[in-house]
């Protein structure tokens, strides 16, 4: 048997390149960090891996930069940027756009690592979750609000580069609540889903809808 195999033909790690190492400290950084949580200890980690707790900071000049990769492996390398455009797609009812982006949505981000590392990161005040909140405010919450108000026509439509009234990101915000609270009573309650996530998400988008679009018409009737 060669040197450089273990007895289950995987590489040895003392063999292991600089870059491959790295890649697998991280990678074993986000199930620790999504199973402990960010209080778990870089030595824990390093014991788990069977690697010395020196050999992380080879690679990493504190904990916090191995939190900042593991924002960046499960977080923004899951962003497709392709959403944002879809959400400005004028040519296709904005329910359907945001139904196509929640479907997709949840098919990206309904993942134990994701999910619990995002509570833990609200927990523990890491600033994660409040910079990946600001992501989906800009690049969905708000753009998605003015769409709304642009699809009611009329004198209630905001140039694009104006934002929403603070009540109406509130509504958006519900919404993509509720489509989160899905994946936290499976991940993070550890409630089984006896349900189809897909027709489930669709559904909830549609009873938003047939709300704000309940709401407009109350409000115009009201006008008169």
């Amino acid at each position: 048997m060669s040197d450089s195999k273990s007895n289950t033909g995987r590489p040895r790690r003392k063999n292991m390149r600089a870059a491959e190492r790295e890649k697998l400290i991280v990678e074993e950084a986000v199930r620790f960090f999504a199973e402990s949580g960010f209080e778990g200890q870089t030595r824990e980690l390093a014991k788990r891996m069977g690697i010395s707790h020196a050999v992380i900071y080879r690679h990493f000049d504190s904990k916090d930069a191995l939190i900042e990769r593991v924002y960046d492996h499960v977080y923004l390398k899951r962003w497709n940027p392709e959403w944002e455009q879809l959400i400005l797609d004028r040519d296709r009812p904005l329910q359907e756009r945001l139904t196509q982006f929640y479907v997709a949505y949840a098919d990206r981000v309904f993942d134990y690592d994701w999910v619990r590392i995002f509570v833990s990161s609200g927990l523990k005040s890491y600033g994660l979750t409040e910079r990946y909140l600001g992501i989906i405010r800009t690049k969905i919450i708000e753009p998605a609000a003015l769409e709304l108000r642009e699809s009611r026509g009329g004198p209630e439509a905001l140039p694009p580069s104006d934002t929403p009234p603070a009540d109406e990101i509130e509504l958006f915000w519900g919404l993509h609540g509720a489509v989160f609270y899905i994946a936290i009573r499976k991940y993070v309650y550890n409630i089984p889903l006896e349900i189809n996530v897909e027709a489930t998400v669709r559904a909830t988008v549609a009873n938003f809808f047939e709300g704000a679009l309940h709401g407009t018409r109350q409000a115009n009737m009201q006008a008169f």
